[in-house]
């Protein structure tokens, strides 16, 4: 939920206020969801062959040497990656055939601060899109010249950081689809209130 790159560039843009409310209320949101998603004992959601997956299954006990690890560790590796390929690839289709797209002229039109629903709006945009933070700060930047709401942008940013379609289907090689819902709803629901707090705020 918080990006140290994202935190330097709001810093150098912005100043220390946004960026600390940013990286406070990130680092709440992460905790909060984390918290709640355990407390539903969802491990049923998990994929049955994660748990089946254990690093140096059928050997003794005894001291491995060097070379012996090393060959554990690629066997185990060549097996993961070998499950999760497909969904890799996918996700990195989605992000290439979508990254630079970002109608700003339209976004900023729908991302003023007095439109209750902007803020949710913003949300659902950004989620199809890709790009790490270095890559949405300009975006960011160019919205909030175009008289876009701080709240509004701060939360599209997150959305794409944290709840990017891309990486929602690597995960769900590994995640069955409830508990993949469960993961978007808790963080959503944290990204709104981010975006709500610093409309109000600034």
């Amino acid at each position: 939920m918080v990006n140290e790159v994202a935190v330097v560039l709001l810093f150098g843009l912005f100043g220390w206020k946004v960026a600390g409310l940013y990286t406070g209320t990130g680092v709440l949101i992460a905790i909060v969801s984390g918290w709640t998603i355990g407390r539903l004992r969802l491990e049923r959601h998990v994929e049955e062959w994660v748990f089946k997956t254990r690093a140096g299954d059928g050997l003794d006990d005894e001291r491995l040497e060097w070379a012996d690890r090393i060959e554990v560790g690629w066997r185990a590796m060549k097996e993961i990656v070998g499950k999760v390929w497909p969904y890799v690839l996918a996700g990195i289709a989605v992000g290439a055939g979508i990254h630079g797209y970002v109608p700003e002229n339209f976004m900023a039109s729908i991302m003023g601060k007095s439109a209750w629903w902007s803020v949710p709006v913003a949300v659902l945009i950004g989620i199809p899109m890709y790009s790490n933070a270095a890559g949405i700060i300009p975006v960011v930047q160019a919205l909030l010249g175009k008289g876009a709401a701080l709240g509004t942008v701060l939360a599209f940013m997150m959305a794409v950081i944290g709840l990017s379609l891309p990486e929602t289907i690597i995960l769900r090689r590994v995640l069955k689809p409830t508990l993949i819902a469960v993961f978007v709803g808790v963080v959503g629901t944290g990204i709104l209130l981010v975006g709500y707090l610093f409309n109000v705020i600034f």
